[in-house]
């Protein structure tokens, strides 16, 4: 396995998003669990109930925080206050690390509250690569970026999205949280082969990994976090550890959020997966990175390809088009006067 100076805590092991509906059972049954991740977003606030549950869950568990507002590839500057106070957060929960999300979301300092693609091009990486930097010098804590699930793409990109997150990566010098059901996601809306996106990712700084349900419809698939993880998914998790080696996975399950015990039982199907990457590590090696063919290719065709509503991205509501403008690295500048730079396929 390679050395991943990314990810020391392999024995974390499976952990569940800490979600509302849960907290009671939490905090009464004190159930198994190796760690909780938390949405930042929702307790950076000064005092109140969100804070005194978190105090409690950290007096049990484990706690790693995951954010959705950071926007590293937004024109905008890096939100000064909005670092203070996850900087702040992060004192409290002591997370050995936190990521966000390889996505942009505000304008002229207005926000969509969603994460958006981005179009694959050299300076965009550059340009994020260096707010990576400088959050993670702010914050003193390492930050692994998670790979979005797409519905739409840009036609001045100049590589793949997996080329891009390397770009990326390596010139931030950053972790990978990588969310296997969003790869897969994107490679049915635009396709690609899941497995050439996998095998193509630097495993040495894929610090976690991202599991969850989706649903699928005449023409896209909705990355939507709300029912059980599908076969195909389960699959492409395997490849991912054959990669990386054991790594702290979670299970996310955002919506029609079932009981804390089912939500579990589901996580717990990943157990199997990194056991089996536990026994065989330092027996024996890893599958070569150079295997061909890892996977079946994308299952399901697109008839017709169309787009997704912009509310299936995970931050909810519709980015209208023209938010889409002017937004630095990612839209174009001209792509208001040229909306064909903009490809739905």
């Amino acid at each position: 396995m390679p050395e991943n100076p990314f990810n020391g805590f392999t024995d974390y092991g499976i952990g569940l998003g800490l979600r509302v509906p849960h907290y009671r059972h939490i905090l009464e049954k004190k159930p198994t669990c190796d760690w909780f991740e938390i949405i930042s977003e929702n307790f950076m606030v000064d005092a109140g109930r969100p804070l005194e549950v978190l105090d409690a869950i950290l007096e049990q568990y484990q706690v790693v925080q995951h954010g959705v507002a950071m926007y590293f590839g937004s024109a905008d500057p890096l939100d000064r206050n909005h670092l203070r106070k996850l900087k702040r957060l992060i004192k409290r929960t002591n997370t050995p690390w936190l990521s966000d999300h390889l996505c942009w979301g505000s304008v002229n300092g207005q926000y969509t509250h969603d994460l958006l693609p981005m179009p694959y091009t050299f300076e965009a990486a550059k340009i994020t690569a260096r707010k990576i930097r400088e959050a993670r010098d702010f914050l003193e804590v390492p930050i692994c970026v998670e790979n979005v699930s797409s519905y739409a793409e840009f036609h001045v990109s100049e590589m793949t999205e997996w080329e891009f997150l390397n770009e990326v990566v390596e010139g931030a010098d950053c972790g990978i949280l990588l969310d296997v059901n969003n790869i897969y996601v994107s490679s049915q809306n635009h396709k690609f082969d899941p497995y050439d996106y996998v095998n193509a990712i630097p495993a040495e700084r894929v610090g976690q990994i991202h599991i969850a349900g989706h649903s699928k419809f005449e023409r896209y698939i909705l990355d939507t976090h709300d029912h059980p993880v599908l076969d195909p998914v389960w699959k492409l998790y395997e490849r991912a550890l054959q990669r990386t080696g054991s790594t702290a996975t979670l299970l996310e399950w955002d919506d029609s959020i079932p009981s804390f015990d089912e939500v579990h039982r589901e996580a717990l199907k990943a157990d199997k997966f990194l056991k089996t990457r536990t026994s065989m590590e330092g027996t024996s090696p890893l599958v070569p990175d150079s295997l061909e063919g890892g996977g079946p290719s994308p299952q399901g065709s697109l008839e017709g390809g169309g787009p997704s509503p912009q509310d299936s991205l995970e931050g909810g509501g519709p980015s209208p088009q023209d938010s889409l403008e002017s937004a630095s690295p990612l839209a174009p500048r001209n792509s208001k006067s040229d909306p064909s730079l903009l490809s739905t396929k």
